[in-house]
């Protein structure tokens, strides 16, 4: 198979793990780094600085103001996940953590 049909495909995979993707206002942030606690993500820095919770990070993203994201979910919880762009570096585990 060629690279360029197994990026594509590997997209449009991981793609259909999400339960929405929504469309970004033109102002919408990104995030920028993951707050975390044990481990786990509890939040998330946008590139205006602020910080915040998981669950506000997915009703943002809900209405448009974050971009690069859609929403997943395991079991009863919400969350986020980087839209796959054939890019590893801006993917949500591989950004930095911060305290919040």
């Amino acid at each position: 198979m060629k690279d360029i049909d197994k990026n594509s495909l590997d997209e449009a995979l991981a793609r259909n793990t999400l339960d929405d993707i929504p469309e970004p206002k033109s102002n919408a942030k990104e995030i920028i780094g993951l707050t975390k606690s044990s481990g786990r993500i509890t939040g998330y820095q946008l590139s205006d600085g602020s910080t915040v919770s998981k669950e506000e990070g997915v009703a943002m993203a809900k209405d448009g103001d974050i971009k690069g994201v859609g929403i997943a979910h395991r079991k009863d919880t919400e969350y986020l996940k980087s839209l796959p762009d054939g890019s590893e570096n801006n993917n949500l585990g591989n950004l930095p953590s911060v305290s919040g």
